[in-house]
């Protein structure tokens, strides 16, 4: 269903975002980065309670909810995938950045999600990430490489992806429940998006 132009009531109690669907079709050359006490690991089959915790602290300030309202055996299926790879970003011990990578679709992959915790924001972490995320992904004989961002997410994650080489193809505007209303994150989460419910 196309909206028509001008304003769009969204309800009491849901959240609207504007989403970017952005793509690459070749490999890219990595950006520079810069150096840090990062390492990066693969997690196989990994722990729901450690994911959910990386992705919580990962996430919830951006309003990441979709993880968290499945239950853990449908978490389980998705992460334990044999099509679905996870990476952690280490940084001095802990985990600090997560990377989902999604094959699931023949010749192709999504970064189905992807960030660094707030303290790593700003620290090129991020961008060192992101090299690692391209090197990981690109390593199987894909044809297209694809994300999607959000008008809920860092302001600055849309510049960030087009520099990696992503290129946008797609907006769709998006209506949920506030995961904030329900306690699937909590309500001091996201103070960037007002919750009116």
């Amino acid at each position: 269903m196309l909206l028509p132009d001008g304003y769009s009531d969204v309800p009491p109690g849901k959240i609207a975002a504007v989403v970017t669907h952005l793509q690459m079709t070749t490999r890219p050359s990595l950006l520079p980065e810069r150096a840090g006490p990062w390492t990066l690991r693969r997690v196989a089959d990994p722990d729901v309670g450690w994911f959910r915790d990386l992705f919580d602290r990962v996430g919830s300030e951006w309003l990441w909810f979709s993880r968290v309202r499945m239950s853990d055996d449908e978490l389980r299926g998705t992460i334990h995938s044999p099509l679905v790879e996870i990476y952690a970003l280490g940084c001095e011990g802990s985990d600090e950045g997560l990377i989902e990578l999604d094959f699931r679709k023949p010749n192709e992959c999504e970064i189905a999600f992807f960030g660094v915790t707030a303290g790593l924001v700003d620290s090129g972490a991020g961008r060192w990430l992101m090299n690692r995320a391209l090197q990981a992904a690109w390593s199987h004989p894909i044809d297209r490489l694809w994300l999607h961002t959000c008008t809920f997410d860092h302001p600055k994650a849309l510049a960030f992806y087009q520099r990696a080489g992503f290129v946008p193809f797609r907006r769709q505007i998006e209506i949920a429940d506030d995961p904030r209303l329900d306690g699937a994150v909590p309500r001091a989460k996201a103070r960037h998006i007002p919750i009116i419910g």
